[in-house]
């Protein structure tokens, strides 16, 4: 009982930095019908961004807000090319992002290296002890960070004029226009807040996993299995899709082996498309964010 309680608190930290990769595709599918295969590598920029700040002497905290500001510039970067391609099909804007995912990919070895990195936690090395279990601090700030991420979201979309103008222009487009709201604005400001959340997600593991250039690859995928398995365009979909498999994943790791735990999500996403095609939360009616 008290490995399976270990097992349920490793997945949940997990589950949560999906949850944060997932609710980044949710973001900017529901504000322009986009899935975007970049958002991985907004994980990676966070991490490796603040990783070589701290090398080049600069603060842990200065380090932290330069890192989520560059991402937040490359989300804006992908809504720029995006708009300039809008008259393009939705699967020619979807490879748009794959290629500019490769291209994050390329810059960042360029940049940066080909090396594993990690980083200090952030509070401390130790851990607490819950039902003879250990939870590193770093765990437990990954899981009070992302829920006041989840939370706070909710509070931006639902009781702020420009989260309510995001909610209204992602429902109808002429409407919110003929309202007086600048949907390039809001369109630009979702890429931001999806790269923002991504970011935090890839700066918060990286103590816990390390980070490299291509440490996206994995997240990203992972992070879109979360959406779809949720139900993609449902943000509370995100969350449950990401502790789920974030669950699942530990699960198969301590029982079966830890060799099978990458496959865990493609096989789950499987299951949920042939037998439930719209998510665990698809046969509720999604909101758009």
């Amino acid at each position: 009982m008290i490995e399976l309680f270990g097992y349920l608190l490793s997945g949940v930290t997990v589950g949560f930095i999906y949850t944060l990769v997932g609710l980044g595709f949710t973001v900017i599918y529901n504000s322009s019908g986009i899935i975007n295969f970049s958002q991985g590598e907004f994980v990676m920029a966070g991490g490796m961004s603040t990783v070589f700040l701290i090398y080049a002497g600069l603060p842990l905290g200065v380090s932290f807000v330069l890192a989520i500001m560059i991402t937040s510039m490359i989300g804006i970067l992908l809504y720029k090319l995006i708009s300039f391609s809008r008259d393009s099909s939705q699967i020619s804007l979807i490879i748009l992002t794959l290629g500019f995912a490769i291209f994050l990919r390329g810059l960042a070895q360029i940049i940066f290296d080909k090396q594993l990195h990690t980083m200090p936690s952030f509070v401390g090395e130790g851990a607490f002890e819950i039902f003879e279990t250990t939870i590193s601090y770093q765990a437990v700030l990954i899981i009070i960070v992302a829920s006041t991420i989840v939370v706070s979201l909710y509070l931006f979309f639902q009781k702020t004029k420009t989260g309510q103008a995001m909610v209204a222009a992602s429902n109808n487009v002429d409407a919110a226009k003929l309202m007086g709201i600048n949907i390039k604005k809001i369109l630009m400001l979702n890429f931001a807040i999806s790269a923002v959340i991504a970011s935090i997600g890839g700066i918060l593991l990286t103590p816990i996993t390390s980070t490299n250039y291509e440490v996206g690859i994995m997240l990203g995928l992972k992070g879109f299995c979360a959406a779809i398995i949720g139900g993609l365009g449902t943000p509370f979909g995100a969350v449950a899709g990401g502790l789920v498999l974030g669950i699942l994943e530990s699960l198969v790791a301590g029982y079966v082996s830890s060799e099978y735990k990458d496959a865990v999500a493609f096989v789950v996403l499987l299951a949920i498309l042939f037998f439930m095609p719209g998510g665990i939360f698809g046969n509720l009616k999604s909101q758009r964010v």
